[in-house]
């Protein structure tokens, strides 16, 4: 009984965490790489600073939404397969009602007092950005080799740009790592030599998730062919633009585009319309299929083309770091591994400082103001030490008084 009450107590600090992360947190991927940081790394210590960029780099390098599966992998951790599954609820559904009533013509985003609140989210979003590039930095970057490989991942996203540039960067990031960060120099600054996280699944289950993840990747085009379903069509329409899509976020929009615009299933300017209000609201930019599958008309009850959209984008992602869990800590055991990661977490640092300028910066501090305004947020957070979401409240009402 201790147990069970235990679990359920895990369960609900994990759902309500990501429930909050899920209504606060705006600014997009990164950011939200920021917000985990600020919240599981900072405040509750669910890991540390290295497993944390170790999991980044990891879900940098799979297929999906990265941050959701670094919020997935979070849950797992925490509270097993409940609690993996707790995290992404929580995480995911704020921004998808959102975009369900949009699409059913709720308008939500309208008004000063609202362009007001969003444009001080967004500089809440830089402040997060910002504090969670300087924490990693000291404790990733501590000495001259780490540092330059920092900065060797900031010019390469800057001049390839993209998921290819950030992939880039973390695999040259890694090999820099073999070469210039072994075990006899980490050893001598007293950092530990090994780690471990202890993620709930088997190899068994590992293997299961893999060959599901490539059964469906295969099957689904072929039923949707045989069959003639436009139900299967667009389940198999979502699954493949998450399955095949590096970087998440904004990379996945041509392939969507190119299956519900081109397809006739929905309108150009309903698609705009729909990106639009993504961009405004907290949460995983992958909720854009809960809109797109509430406006194509596919099923006689949008909510239910909504919740197989939303489901179908996520799965492949998810699938394939269940896949991969079960041998990462017995890759990060081995000695080069050691120095692979040391590489590639300096690289991560880099490539959320180029992140930080572009778009995040760029984007959102366009005066004094703004300026200020986050400047403020990264003092809250870095010297009075307030918690992610009290910050987003404070730079929101911040945000009202800047833009009357």
């Amino acid at each position: 009984m201790p147990d069970a009450r235990h679990s359920v107590e895990r369960l609900k600090e994990v759902f309500s965490a990501f429930l909050i992360l899920g209504l606060t947190s705006f600014g997009g991927p990164i950011a939200h790489l920021g917000y985990f940081r600020a919240e599981f790394v900072t405040r509750r210590r669910w890991l540390s600073e290295e497993d944390y960029a170790d999991l980044v780099a990891l879900c940098q390098f799979l297929p999906g939404p990265a941050s959701s599966q670094v919020g997935f992998a979070l849950g797992l951790l925490r509270g097993g397969g409940w609690g993996a599954a707790a995290a992404w609820t929580a995480f995911t559904l704020p921004s998808a009602i959102v975009l369900v009533l949009f699409a059913s013509g709720a308008a939500v985003l309208d008004g000063p007092i609202s362009e007001g609140i969003l444009h001080g989210l967004k500089v809440a979003a830089v402040a997060i950005v910002a504090h969670a590039v300087w924490g990693m930095a000291r404790k990733l970057c501590p000495d001259q080799r780490r540092a330059g490989i920092a900065l060797a991942a900031v010019l390469l996203v800057v001049l390839i740009g993209g998921p290819v540039g950030m992939v880039t960067a973390i695999v040259i990031g890694a090999v820099a790592g073999m070469l210039f960060c072994g075990d006899s120099v980490y050893r001598d600054q007293g950092g530990p030599v090994s780690r471990e996280l202890h993620f709930p699944v088997s190899r068994r289950v590992g293997q299961v998730a893999a060959a599901f993840f490539v059964a469906l990747l295969i099957g689904l085009p072929w039923l949707a062919w045989v069959s003639s379903s436009t139900v299967l069509a667009m389940i198999d329409a979502f699954y493949r633009a998450g399955a095949l899509v590096f970087g998440g976020g904004h990379v996945v929009l041509p392939l969507l585009e190119s299956e519900v615009v081109q397809s006739g299933w929905v309108t150009p300017d309903s698609f705009l319309a729909g990106y639009g209000a993504a961009q405004a609201i907290p949460g995983p930019l992958f909720t854009f299929a809960a809109y797109l599958g509430a406006e194509m008309g596919t099923l006689s009850v949008p909510l239910v083309g909504a919740a197989l959209a939303l489901i179908m984008i996520f799965l492949p992602g998810l699938l394939l770091l269940v896949a991969v869990l079960p041998y990462w800590n017995r890759f990060r055991r081995l000695e080069r591994a050691q120095s692979l990661m040391r590489g590639a977490n300096a690289a991560v640092v880099g490539i959320l400082g180029a992140a930080l300028y572009q778009p995040v910066w760029t984007s959102v501090v366009v005066g004094s103001a703004e300026f200020a305004l986050a400047l403020t947020g990264f003092l809250l957070l870095s010297v009075w030490k307030l918690p992610a979401w009290a910050v987003v409240v404070i730079l929101a009402a911040g945000g009202i008084v800047i833009t009357l």
